[in-house]
């Protein structure tokens, strides 16, 4: 398998950041899905993607998975405090985490790949 240019994967992660925090801090935002749990799906994608990307990125797995898991907890507290049209939740930020963890496995189970390459 081919190893993606390592500029391209920065440039990736920086607009998968951007648009996470797009989606997190958008003032008004209203999930409707065709079943009740589709909000929690796009936490989970929203913290997943952003996480794999970026430790694609750096070739680093710790480092952005700890950055993300506190900003999971610290977006929903600005939804909750700073952002009138938006509520923080806790389940929302459980599912972040949930994402993060995801990503961590991807990227250990990649790091391991290529170690035996």
């Amino acid at each position: 398998m081919p190893r993606v240019p390592r500029h391209l994967l920065a440039a990736a992660a920086v607009v998968l950041v951007v648009l996470q925090l797009c989606v997190l801090y958008w003032p008004v935002v209203t999930v409707q899905g065709p079943v009740s749990w589709t909000d929690k799906v796009v936490h989970l994608l929203v913290f997943a993607v952003p996480t794999l990307a970026v430790g694609l990125a750096l070739r680093r797995v710790w480092a952005p998975a700890l950055g993300f898991a506190i900003h999971a907890p610290v977006s929903e507290l600005v939804q909750h405090f700073a952002l009138p049209g938006r509520t923080g939740d806790v389940w929302d930020a459980v599912v972040d985490l949930a994402g993060i963890v995801a990503a961590v496995v991807v990227l250990l189970v990649v790091r391991r790949r290529r170690q035996h390459w």
